[in-house]
């Protein structure tokens, strides 16, 4: 299976809960809550940053790891992304591929291996895809509040010490990701800048996006969204 077509294909706590509750001292409680506290706003200030934003355009540098074959993939490009619900990758040759969706289907593109083999192309409603649910603060589609509880991990143990790092759980069970993580810039003057995304599905599979150079509220070419695949495309079901 391609990369692509994972990307589009892509508890029992109560216990542990009930006993930290009925078991745990005030003051576990009280760490706890000032922890979650943190994790909130540290979302909030996530949405607040995207929510006034128009557009979005970034180098991104894309690594999937598949646990199964123990592989990493790696990839590079220019993404852009415009309210509502628009966004469109472009991979670097010699992948070439482009990921494009116009707010309603989404299309992923991948040219031929071998110079004038046909490409293929594969299409799916918006809502079937794990990447535009797990980016729609950048598309201004969701609230996150709305779709996801919030914890913050150990930013030094994460690698990432210029921020915090946010995870975000789905309040419903979703069978394209288990868990996602925001690498969030830590400067108040940069609160809510997000320059990395990671994606964990449910069977250890990690989709990591870092963001470089973004660039807000410029312009963009509506014609960008509207993406035809070339001629003698073949059209494939996932």
């Amino acid at each position: 299976m391609s990369q692509n077509a994972r990307n589009i294909g892509l508890m029992s706590l109560l216990v542990s809960l009930c006993v930290s509750g009925l078991w745990g001292s005030a003051a576990q409680v009280s760490a706890q809550t000032t922890g979650d506290d943190k994790a909130k706003q540290v979302a909030l200030s996530v949405q607040a940053f995207y929510d006034q934003t128009r557009s979005v355009e970034a180098e991104f540098h894309q690594t999937y790891y598949n646990r199964v074959y123990d592989r990493y993939d790696r990839s590079h490009g220019q993404v852009k992304f415009q309210k509502p619900g628009k966004m469109r990758w472009d991979y670097a040759a010699p992948n070439g591929k482009i990921i494009v969706s116009n707010g309603q289907r989404l299309s992923v593109y991948e040219p031929g291996e071998t110079k004038g083999e046909e490409g293929q192309v594969f299409e799916r409603s918006i809502s079937e895809s794990d990447l535009p649910q797990a980016l729609s603060f950048l598309t201004g589609t969701g609230k996150l509040s709305d779709e996801f509880t919030f914890r913050l991990l150990d930013a030094a143990q994460q690698g990432f010490t210029a921020g915090h790092v946010l995870e975000l759980m789905p309040k419903k069970k979703s069978p394209h990701y288990e868990r996602i993580l925001f690498y969030v810039d830590g400067d108040v003057k940069r609160a809510g800048l997000v320059h990395r995304v990671l994606i964990v599905d449910n069977t250890g599979n990690r989709n990591r996006i870092d963001f470089k150079t973004p660039r807000f509220n410029r312009p963009l070419d509506a014609k960008l969204f509207d993406w035809q695949p070339p001629k003698g495309t073949r059209k494939v079901t996932p």
